[in-house]
Parts: structure tokens; sequence; C-alpha cells
């Protein structure tokens, strides 16, 4: 499933959508007004109707980021990465090695080996996130994924690509074998709720929602 039309406007951002099947996953293309260049968010198991969108809107990815290793948000990147070679791969240090391990991002569960090309730049909490003219704040929040990172770039709204750390009323599991509740909590409460209420989160799988919505609704980790 392809989006032709942006799913969140927020200057100066556009964020286009592709569903990913069969894990109904969220993979992003964010652009930016006034350029064509873009960043590819988590391609999944279709790659195709990812290259499809930025083809169609003669986008040109400079990088190809990823909030974690599990095999739903990497199977699309050699395919990205083959149609532009140059675009480097970008992923958290605590999950780097799970390109490289079907069993580590879960793929071999499924009876399906996902290996990914090896990660070229790696993301820590307190260095941001740049690549040509984009620019995002980068946290890590273990717990459904020990490398898990969440970014966010400063505009009119926020805009906050969780992952599977937050979603609408609902978050990440945390029964995978580097998983933990307290962690996720925890870094749910402490970095992602203390973004201003109007900050858009954009998951990696369901709709988008925002912070202030998940803050007085979210059933496993609420304010109230």
């Amino acid at each position: 499933m392809q989006s032709c039309q942006p799913l969140v406007t927020a200057s100066p951002f556009e964020v286009y959508r592709i569903i990913s099947r069969p894990f109904y996953e969220n993979t992003y293309v964010l652009t930016q007004s006034q350029s064509r260049d873009c960043l590819i968010v988590d391609p999944g198991f279709d790659p195709d109707a990812v290259i499809q969108v930025v083809d169609d809107h003669q986008f040109v990815p400079v990088a190809i980021v990823l909030t974690h290793g599990h095999s739903d948000h990497i199977a699309g990147v050699a395919s990205i990465k083959e149609r532009w070679p140059l675009a480097p791969v970008l992923i958290g240090h605590g999950d780097a090695g799970k390109l490289l391990d079907p069993v580590a991002n879960l793929s071999a569960g499924y009876g399906i080996d996902v290996v990914s090309p090896p990660a070229d730049v790696i993301l820590r909490e307190g260095e941001d996130l740049r690549v040509g003219d984009f620019c995002a704040t980068v946290v890590e929040i273990p717990g459904h994924s020990a490398g898990h990172v969440v970014f966010w770039f400063t505009s009119t709204p926020t805009l906050v690509f969780a992952g599977d750390v937050l979603f609408h009323e609902g978050i990440g599991r945390t029964d995978f074998p580097d998983g933990d509740f307290s962690s996720l909590e925890s870094g749910i409460l402490n970095k992602l709720y203390k973004l201003p209420d109007s900050a858009i989160v954009l998951p990696g799988h369901g709709e988008p929602t925002t912070i202030g919505h998940e803050k007085t609704h979210n059933p496993f980790v609420s304010l109230l």
C-alpha cells in the first residue's frame, strides 16, 4: 500500500507513508519544502512501493534511517540500498548487529532470513542525526528492542518518529528476548512525555497520534 499524498504536514516537512504487509508496518518518507532530498525511515517488506513513491515524486534519498533492527523495519533496506547505493544506513548502536543476524532481528522465527546491508552511521543519544539539510534529536529508548532509538525534528508542530516505542493508545511489545517494560515505560515518561503536547507521533504501526493524547489516553503509560 502506498501513499500518493502526504500523511502529515508539519512545516517545513511533509511525511509520506507506505504500509508494508504482513505486519502492517509503517515506512515513512520525509521531505522538506524547497528540496527534493528525503529520508526513508524503516523500510519494511514492501520496498518496491517505497521506491515507487520516491520515484513518482522525484525525491532523492539522502539516508535510510532505522529506529531499530527488527525484521519488519529493515526488510527493505537491501532493495533501497541497491536502488540508491550512496544513501547511508543509520541505526542505533545497540541494534546495529541485528541487521546481519536473522535470529536477533526475529526473521528466523518466521522461517525467513532477513539480512540487511550493515550500518554506515551509528546513532547515539546526545549526538544529533545530521544528513544533508536534515537535523534531528536522537534519544535511546530500550524496552521493545535494546538498541531502539527515537528521533524528532523541530517543526511546527514537532515530528516524532517513534518506531515501536509509542503507538496510538498503545506501546511496543516487551516480551522479546531483549525487551523490558520498565525501560520502555521510563523512556516514554522521561523523554517523550517531556515533548510538547502538540508533537505528532509517527509510530511503527497504526495511525499517528500526539504526545498530549497519549499522556491522557494511553492505557499502558499514562500521566493520569
